[in-house]
């Protein structure tokens, strides 16, 4: 019984013989290098990513206004007469620069007038062309047909020509000759001695040939017309032949 309380108090008085690593047994690391272990570990926090990301922003600035600096640092470090070289450049690019564009301008401008002038010259040039076909003082080519009146009996007479002339035009007829002559808006048609018939001064005789340029079929039904001028002209004795062609020339021109 006296040994034990020895071992007790052997254990108590002499802390040398206590165990240095009591987790040794179970073969864990010592505590010291756990401790040192778990502060060295790595720890990334949201407040730590954020002050990376400023830190980042940061720098890009400094670098941009390094740059900014030395751009500036250029004309800060010229002399005056360079600086007034410099803006006198500038002012004389600035004004060829307006030039330019004042040029431009006008061309563009004289463009648009040369092309107005242009429409309208061509406009009045079609104008012309129409009235001077209308007043038959050119020469005109087109569809149409040929009507020719051949009178052996020497029955046709002016009036008869007069209502051939009035139909084609009611037709829609835009030129017309028989024989030379060119119908104009006061032709006329006269009975002539001894036969035949005068238009506009001159003498025609048989065959009647008129030359019309419009709508063939349009003309054609129209001289055809129960009662009308072919009819009339047949029951003379009158041979009519109407013949269309997509091409007449129609030469004979008025002189006044």
């Amino acid at each position: 019984m006296s040994g034990a309380p020895d071992d007790k108090a052997g254990a108590i008085e002499d802390p040398a013989g206590a165990p240095e690593n009591p987790a040794g047994a179970s073969g864990g690391r010592p505590g010291g290098a756990r401790l040192l272990l778990d502060l060295l570990r790595p720890r990334t926090s949201r407040g730590q990513l954020l002050g990376g990301l400023l830190c980042l922003v940061l720098g890009f600035a400094i670098v941009a206004q390094v740059r900014a600096t030395q751009n500036d640092g250029v004309f800060a470090t010229a002399r005056q007469d360079e600086l007034v070289g410099i803006l006198s450049d500038l002012s004389q690019r600035s004004e060829r620069l307006r030039a330019d564009i004042r040029e431009l301008e006008a061309t563009k401008a004289g463009l648009e007038r040369d092309a107005q002038g242009e429409t309208a010259l061509r406009e009045a040039r079609e104008r012309a062309t129409t009235y001077g076909l209308l007043a038959g003082t050119l020469p005109a080519e087109g569809p149409g047909i040929e009507v020719v009146i051949d009178d052996p009996r020497g029955a046709v007479r002016a009036l008869n020509l007069l209502d051939a002339l009035q139909e084609l035009r009611d037709a829609g007829a835009e030129v017309i000759q028989i024989g030379d002559v060119r119908a104009g808006a006061d032709t006329y048609f006269l009975d002539a001695p001894g036969g035949g018939v005068v238009a506009d001064g001159r003498r025609l005789s048989a065959p009647y040939r008129f030359l019309a340029i419009g709508d063939a079929h349009t003309m054609t039904t129209a001289l055809n017309i129960p009662g009308g001028v072919v009819r009339t002209l047949r029951g003379l004795g009158a041979t009519v032949t109407i013949t269309s062609s997509t091409r007449l020339a129609v030469s004979a021109i008025r002189s006044g």
